[in-house]
């Protein structure tokens, strides 16, 4: 059977800041499937900062978007018809064809979703590519040892929030920094032992000195800017920084705009290491295994934010840049 879809498009490429003019909303036809495809009805997408870098018309580790059509990210979705054994119509499938109501395409090309009891959109989020960037940050890159003092910038987002518990599962001293009384509640609910409001302070670097007046050993950056140089400033010789995004700096137009106290990282020995997850999805299974037991025991939580409909999504990522979501923020469509 064919379907009417609605699709977000990319109608032209911003400079700064996303604005509702860059995105349009258009009606494509869905064929029935051939040989081999499926039909799909998403049920959830997801948008993520690093979709913004897709926006810009330059050579990145993901190609970028292209005027004109579909944007794409991550989704959920029920196969609705099927012209593949592999399939069939009920089935709940991962692609990376979000951004849009419905699709048809090769079977081969999508992953069948096992929820192991979890809702499906947590595989967009906790139990997905932003849970296993923040146990690979820790575990791999951070390369968390005993005794470490973690300092964590997004902490309340999608990314910061698993940051905070693994860490706080595995016996560390958890630092955490988010914008706004909403946030910082929440992070005390899941046990982060400092809490910082970035936005009720204005001296970033005196504050995070004084909850952690002997430094810190691990930095999980989300934001950059003055957390990082903050960040620089506390760490302890030999500190290790996980380098994961800088929402901060993702809408700049000063391509001069830099970081002071760079120089720190000689003096301290400090190893910075930037890391993108989809180098490390090896690490998947392990990562899968130690979150359902972390969460069959209650030791690990997460919140969402959640719009409806897709005409909404482009509204829910420019939230993203105003700091208006708790947690990983969804898009529920249909």
């Amino acid at each position: 059977m064919s379907l009417v879809s609605r699709e977000i498009r990319l109608k032209s490429r911003p400079v700064g800041l996303p604005v509702a003019a860059n995105f349009e909303l258009a009606s494509v036809d869905v064929p029935a499937p051939r040989a081999g495809e499926v039909q799909v009805k998403n049920l959830w997408m997801t948008v993520d900062p690093y979709m913004r870098g897709r926006m810009n018309d330059v050579e990145s580790y993901v190609p970028p978007f292209q005027l004109g059509e579909a944007m794409q990210g991550g989704a959920v979705g029920e196969v609705v018809a099927s012209n593949d054994a592999s399939l069939k119509p009920g089935d709940l499938v991962m692609s990376m064809l979000g951004w849009r109501e419905a699709f048809t395409a090769p079977a081969a090309s999508l992953q069948k979703l096992d929820t192991h009891g979890l809702p499906p959109q947590a595989f967009l989020g906790a139990a997905g590519m932003p849970g296993l960037t923040a146990y690979v940050g820790l575990i791999k890159i951070a390369a968390l040892k005993e005794g470490d003092v973690v300092f964590v910038s997004g902490a309340a987002g999608a990314v910061g929030q698993i940051v905070c518990q693994i860490a706080k599962i595995k016996g560390h001293t958890v630092i955490g920094s988010a914008g706004g009384a909403e946030k910082a509640a929440f992070l005390r609910e899941i046990g982060v032992d400092h809490v910082i409001d970035y936005k009720a302070t204005s001296n970033l670097t005196a504050v995070l000195g004084a909850v952690a007046p002997g430094g810190i050993d691990v930095y999980f950056d989300n934001v950059g800017g003055d957390h990082l140089e903050a960040a620089l400033t506390s760490a302890r010789p030999f500190a290790r920084f996980a380098l994961c995004g800088m929402i901060s700096q993702y809408n700049a137009t000063d391509a001069g705009a830099g970081v002071h106290g760079l120089m720190l990282a000689v003096g301290k020995q400090l190893r910075l290491e930037g890391f993108i997850v989809s180098s490390h999805f090896d690490m998947m299974p392990a990562f899968v295994k130690e979150l359902a037991g972390w969460v069959a025991a209650g030791k690990l939580t997460w919140k969402e934010t959640v719009e409806h409909g897709v005409e909404n999504a482009p509204a829910a990522f420019l939230k993203l840049f105003r700091g208006e979501n708790l947690g990983k923020m969804l898009v529920k469509l249909g």
